[in-house]
C-alpha cells in the first residue's frame, strides 16, 4: 500500500522487520538488559542499543540491499532510518523497556535464557511496528496537510488488505461462488460483472468490504476485522461513506504513483555489490567442486573489476544477460528480480524460451552467452600463483 509521504507500508516491510528483529537480538545481548529494571537507566540503555545495532545493520550485506519500497529505499536504509527515529522518539523505547520490566516481574530475567529470544523478538517487533505507523502518519500529515494518526494508518492498511482479499475471492469464482454471492448480496451462479470491475481499491464498494468481513466467519472460520470483539474497527461497520472515502484515497494514490512500478533502475546502485557476491560464490563453489585452490573457469573477482564487468553485461540484450545468469547461477537464485521469474517453477526461462524472447535462434543465443561469459572472465584477474 502506498500513501503520500509513507515509506513503511509496502512489501519490503517484512524484510525491514526481520532485519531489525535479528539485529536487535544480537545488539541486546551486548547490552546490560538489567537496566530495564531502573527507569533512570532507560535512556542510557537506548544509547547502548543504538550503538550496538547500527554497525550490524551496516554489515547486513544483501539482506540490507533488498528493495524496501517502490520509491527506491533499500531495506537497510529503511531499518537505519527507523533506528534513528527511535532515538528521536524515546517514548517508544521507554514503552518497550517498561514492557520488559513487566515480563521480568512475572518470570524473572527471561532474556538470559535461549528460550527468551522469542519473547524478546516479539517485543522488538511490536515496538517497531507501532513506531513505523507513527512515522508514516507524521509524514502523511506533512505531505498532505491533513491530520493523521497511527490508528488511521492502521485502518488504511486493513482496508487495503480487505479489498485485495475480496479481489482474490472474486478471482476464485466459480469455486468461490458462495462467498462471492455473500459479498455481492445476490446469486453468483453466472459470472457477475463486478468481478471484472474490481481493478483497484477505488473500484471496491464499501458494502462489499462490510459483507466480506461478515462472511469470513462462515467461509474462513474466524470473524472479519469489522466483526471481531475488538472495538478498533467496530464503528466502521456503520460508516460505509468513510470506508468508501478511504478506499478511494488508496486507489487514487496507487494510480498516481504507479509510474514508479517496475522501475528497476531505482535499485541499480545495489547491483555491483550483488554481482560481486554472486561471482565470488560461483568461483568458490567451482573451486570446491574441482578440488583446486582457484577455479580456472570463473575465478573470484576483484573489487576494481566489478564496474567494468557490469558495464560489459549491461551492453547485452536482456535475454543474453538472463542466459548468462542461467549458465552461471542456475534457474533459481535469490538475486533474480520477480519480473525475470517467468520460467518453469517460477525460475528463469529456459534457453529456448530466452531465444524466442530475444528473437534469435538457440545456437545464436548460446554463442552470444558464451562470448559474454568469456569477456566477463577475461576482466577478472587471476589469483597470485596461477
Amino acid at each position: 500500500m502506498r500513501l503520500p509521504g509513507t515509506r513503511y507500508q509496502e512489501h519490503g516491510w517484512e524484510d525491514v522487520r526481520k532485519l531489525l528483529g535479528a539485529g536487535s537480538l544480537a545488539a541486546l545481548r551486548a547490552c546490560d538488559l538489567d537496566a530495564v529494571l531502573a527507569p533512570a537507566r532507560h535512556a542510557a540503555l537506548l544509547d547502548d542499543y543504538t550503538d550496538a545495532l547500527a554497525p550490524l545493520l551496516h554489515a547486513a550485506g544483501r539482506a540490507a540491499r533488498l528493495p524496501g519500497n517502490s520509491y527506491g529505499d533499500s531495506v537497510g536504509a529503511l531499518a537505519m532510518t527507523l533506528l534513528c527515529e527511535l532515538q528521536a522518539r524515546p517514548a517508544f523505547w521507554l514503552a518497550f523497556a517498561t514492557g520488559l520490566a513487566g515480563e521480568h516481574a512475572k518470570q524473572g530475567p527471561f532474556w538470559r535464557a535461549a528460550a527468551g529470544d522469542a519473547l524478546l523478538r516479539k517485543k522488538v517487533n511490536d515496538m517497531y511496528a507501532t513506531l513505523r505507523d507513527q512515522v508514516d502518519a507524521d509524514n502523511y500529515q506533512a505531505a498532505t496537510g491533513q491530520p493523521c494518526s497511527a490508528n488511521r494508518i492502521y485502518t488504511y492498511r486493513m482496508l487495503d488488505t480487505a479489498w485485495r482479499a475480496i479481489e482474490q475471492v472474486f478471482a476464485g469464482w466459480p469455486g468461490t461462488a458462495a462467498q462471492v454471492a455473500a459479498i455481492l448480496d445476490r446469486p453468483a451462479d453466472a459470472m457477475p460483472i463486478e468481478l471484472r470491475q474490481l481493478t483497484s481499491a477505488a473500484r471496491c464498494r464499501p458494502e462489499w468490504v462490510i459483507r466480506w468481513s461478515e462472511s469470513l466467519e462462515r467461509f474462513g472460520g474466524s470473524p472479519g476485522p469489522l466483526h471481531t470483539r475488538s472495538k478498533r474497527f467496530a464503528s466502521l461497520r456503520n460508516q460505509p461513506e468513510r470506508i468508501g472515502a478511504l478506499l478511494l484515497e488508496i486507489g487514487e494514490y496507487e494510480a498516481l504513483s504507479a509510474n514508479a512500478d517496475g522501475a528497476a533502475w531505482l535499485h541499480d546502485a545495489q547491483a555491483a555489490a550483488d554481482w560481486l557476491e554472486d561471482l565470488d560464490r560461483v568461483g568458490a563453489e567451482s573451486a570446491r567442486a574441482a578440488g583446486a585452490g582457484v577455479d580456472a573457469v570463473c575465478p573470484a573477482p576483484r573489487h576494481d573489476t566489478v564496474t567494468a564487468a557490469l558495464a560489459a553485461l549491461a551492453a547485452e540484450a536482456l535475454p543474453v544477460r538472463q542466459a548468462v545468469c542461467l549458465k552461471l547461477l542456475g534457474p533459481d537464485d535469490d538475486s533474480y528480480p520477480d519480473d525475470w521469474r517467468t520460467g518453469p517453477g517460477a525460475g528463469l526461462p529456459t534457453l529456448a524460451q530466452l531465444a524466442a524472447l530475444g528473437g534469435m535462434s538457440v545456437p545464436t543465443l548460446r554463442k552470444r552467452r558464451n562470448a559474454a561469459i568469456d569477456r566477463l572472465v577475461g576482466m577478472v584477474p587471476a589469483a597470485q600463483g596461477e
